[in-house]
């Protein structure tokens, strides 16, 4: 029960602090987030070391949205079936990968959900990486396709996503690249969590 209560208020300290970033129109700085290992959000407008990353920046007065995880569930839940994928894997992805904001944009140019990158695109069956089942239905297949690449290892399915499979099959490894390597650590994580939501 103790543990329940904890989880309920960690919760309820995330969604404040959302509030409180997000929502209040008067703040004026790009945002950054870390997730530490306990699954706990740190919003920040002054990062103080690369495990930040972006999460909005700052263009206007205007309030700040606030990405419902709920929001694509059903889609994820038939992107996982079809793909014989575990939902709870899929949904962790698209955190990691986006933070649930359909828009969302990389510095290297991969768009949406799951952040496919253009060149993937046609191959992927996707016309508008910004509409939500495109995008999950083609990161699914993705996703899909770098398990069966690498036997099912979904570390170096998750590296392979991330750096791309030549890297991985190039090292044999999680490529030994920081935000690779950062990228898997995250991206179980959450996995973890949604296994046990």
């Amino acid at each position: 029960m103790e543990s329940g209560r904890s989880a309920k208020h960690g919760w309820g300290v995330i969604v404040f602090v959302a509030l409180t970033f997000f929502v209040i129109p008067c703040l004026q700085a790009d945002i950054y987030v870390y997730i530490d290992s306990e699954g706990v959000f740190h919003f920040t407008n002054t990062p103080t070391s690369s495990d930040y990353k972006i999460y909005l920046r700052e263009r206007s007065l205007l309030p700040r949205a606030w990405y419902n995880i709920e929001d694509y569930d059903d889609v994820i839940s038939e992107a996982a079936r079809q793909n014989g994928l575990s939902f709870p894997l899929l949904k962790a992805l698209i955190h990691v990968e986006s933070y649930f904001n359909p828009r969302a944009v990389s510095k290297k140019g991969a768009m949406g959900l799951m952040q496919i990158m253009p060149e993937n695109m046609e191959l992927l069956n996707i016309s508008n990486p910004f509409d939500p089942w495109e995008n999950i239905m083609g990161g699914a297949r993705y996703l899909k396709a770098m398990l069966d690449r690498f036997d099912h290892r979904l570390p170096l399915a998750l590296a392979a996503y991330n750096a791309g499979p030549t890297a991985v099959e190039r090292y044999k490894d999680i490529p030994p690249f920081k935000e690779t390597q950062s990228y898997v650590e995250k991206v179980m994580k959450f996995f973890h969590f949604y296994n046990k939501s």
